[in-house]
């Protein structure tokens, strides 16, 4: 039933950013998710700011309303209630919506759509799809059979203003495509979510993009074609900015979402704000950031970093096999840089993660589980955590076996790197890939590794045994218990019997109940379970005899001769040669520098 016409001087903008189904159909949502998402925060904070421009007109009152559904039931029906109640016109808009928060999208959308409301979808799975495809795929379609509307791009630059006066008058379009002109993002309104949506995370913690794009060319990566290959920054007026309005409500953790913050060319000055507001003002402030293999490399880069209140570090390592990153055209990851790198961050005192992808067309179970246990000896990572190579829409591998007509899983609700959604391209099975994925998991994160992760923070002066602990216990139990990937995680898992995705029977109450209070009761025993476990082999490597001597090869000084003892370099051809290259680019520099140092004699003379 259509909603009453009751005039234009109250409007209603919805946001929700959507969950994802689970493997039972339940939307993966938690008493408290992880962390707030980025995308909601920038598009509140342009809403807000259209809302003081009055871009509707003098005299309309908009109201915000903003929907985590990681964090928070979505419940269409009561949100026309509240809107029939309130009266006005509205507009429902499913914000940041990936490949694999696509279905759950539509599913949300049907209901406003019967109640008579507009509905607008954005984010990456529409923009890759349009920036790399010759046509909309077949659910694009079908959801704009049903009356959705679409943006693709970025909608700062004030371009969320036509969507909005466009769902005033009734008039919004069927697409908004705006993937020809990425905004400038100086200046614009800083991403913002009030407390109320941190309060609903595990910590105070809140999400920021300092820039966008990335220059690289990596064929699984879908950030190049709907962000652009060149960097578009925030100024350090705006990382100002942002951080004060979050510390004024207590907010004093960032994870800055910049897909390779090593890449914004204007690293150094937002480090140097970071650091004025730490060190000149006292301002106890902390950073997550993403960075790149060759981040070391930047003079005075990990440095500042640390210094900014930098303390975890995400690095996308992708794989130790060579063939592999070249096959993905990743040839800026150089594995005779890896370990330089890693024990960098770590005498710098930061938490180091390591995204691992599993799947390339090299790889084979045994040789996945070979390279896991070189990492585990031989690399000072703290995190590893793992990804099935994924066609993800907007991707290069994507467009590639979409031409080709290959086969890809037609659920773009498995499209969340968790699951396998392709036949290998190599020499493994359907169920041997997802062996190897789950054994990954298992091998890293055993009794045995963790405590060999715990010792070699525990003999850093700056090292954070605790804190390296709870990230650890963070991705192990949600592999074992949860069954989602630890970037979805939160604390304390909530499924609503009702919100089971369309297609899967409604459980009867007798059953669904027992078994999900069942199913806290079992975890929660398995989580106490491993934490006094894991507890116990903290204690024990701060109470070590040698705690402050320990070392091991991931951790020790670089040697002479570990280039030619190290299995890093030698276990495939591919690393061979990538030492045979590191040996040959040397000589050449030596040569270079001798050729330059007889020049400079002949000159004196």
């Amino acid at each position: 039933m259509a909603l009453p016409e009751t005039g234009p001087g109250l409007f209603h903008f919805v946001m929700i950013k959507p969950s994802h189904y689970d493997d039972d159909g339940y939307p993966i949502q938690w008493f408290r998710s992880a962390i707030p998402s980025n995308t909601l925060a920038c598009l509140n904070a342009l809403a807000e700011d259209a809302r003081k421009r009055e871009v509707l007109g003098t005299g309309v009152e908009m109201r915000l309303h903003t929907y985590d559904e990681t964090n928070r039931r979505v419940q269409p029906g009561k949100i026309i209630d509240m809107i029939r109640r309130e009266g006005g016109r509205a507009l429902i808009g499913l914000v940041g919506v990936q490949s694999n928060q696509f279905p759950r999208a539509v599913d949300l959308a049907k209901p406003f759509l019967a109640a008579g409301l507009p509905v607008c979808i954005g984010g990456f799975h529409v923009s890759g799809c349009i920036s790399m495809l010759p046509e909309l795929p077949d659910d694009i379609k079908a959801a704009q059979a049903l009356g959705i509307s679409f943006f693709a791009g970025e909608a700062e630059e004030r371009r969320l203003d036509e969507v909005l006066r466009d769902a005033h008058r009734g008039t919004l379009k069927p697409m908004y495509n705006y993937m020809d002109a990425l905004p400038n993002l100086i200046g614009e309104p800083p991403p913002f979510l009030p407390r109320k949506h941190v309060q609903r995370t595990v910590g105070n913690l809140s999400s920021i993009d300092l820039g966008r794009g990335c220059p690289y060319q990596c064929s699984f990566c879908t950030i190049i074609n709907v962000q652009g290959r060149k960097s578009r920054i925030r100024s350090a007026d705006d990382l100002e900015k942002i951080v004060r309005e979050n510390y004024a409500e207590g907010i004093k953790r960032f994870f800055i979402t910049d897909d390779n913050f090593a890449r914004n060319k204007d690293w150094e000055p937002l480090f140097d704000r970071m650091i004025q507001m730490r060190e000149g003002e006292g301002m106890n402030i902390g950073f997550t950031i993403q960075v790149d293999t060759l981040c070391h490399k930047i003079p005075g880069f990990i440095e500042k970093a640390t210094r900014a209140g930098v303390r975890r570090a995400f690095i996308g390592l992708e794989n130790i096999n060579p063939d592999n990153l070249i096959a993905a055209k990743k040839r800026q990851n150089k594995i005779t840089e890896y370990r330089e790198m890693l024990q960098k961050w770590r005498n710098h005192g930061a938490i180091t993660y390591a995204g691992y992808i599993l799947g390339f067309p090299a790889d084979t179970k045994a040789s996945i589980l070979r390279d896991v246990e070189i990492i585990k000896r031989e690399l000072p990572i703290d995190i590893l955590e793992f990804f099935f190579l994924t066609p993800l829409p907007g991707s290069e591998d994507h467009k590639v076996l979409s031409s080709k007509g290959i086969w890809m899983d037609p659920d773009m609700n498995k499209y969340d790197l968790n699951h396998r959604v392709a036949h290998h391209s190599g020499k493994m099975s359907d169920a041997e890939w997802e062996e190897a994925y789950r054994a990954a998991w298992e091998t890293f994160y055993t009794p045995e590794h963790i405590y060999t992760i715990l010792r070699r923070t525990c003999a850093s002066k700056i090292g954070r045994p605790g804190t390296t602990l709870s990230t650890i216990l963070w991705f192990y139990l949600t592999i074992l218990y949860e069954g989602v990937h630890p970037l979805e995680s939160g604390a304390f898992r909530l499924k609503s019997r009702r919100d089971r995705r369309p297609g899967l029977p409604r459980e009867n109450p007798l059953l669904f109940y027992p078994k999900y209070g069942g199913g806290i009761v079992a975890k929660a025993f398995n989580y106490a379970r491993v934490y006094l476990r894991c507890k116990a082999l903290l204690k024990k490597a701060l109470a070590a005899p040698d705690r402050w001597t320990y070392s091991d090869l991931a951790i020790a000084p670089p040697k002479a001769d570990e280039f030619d003892a190290l299995d890093l370099y030698h276990a495939t051809t591919g690393g061979e040669a990538a030492l045979a290259r590191k040996y040959r680019d040397e000589a050449i520099r030596a040569r270079a520098g001798a050729h330059a140092h007889e020049r400079a004699e002949v000159a004196a003379e």
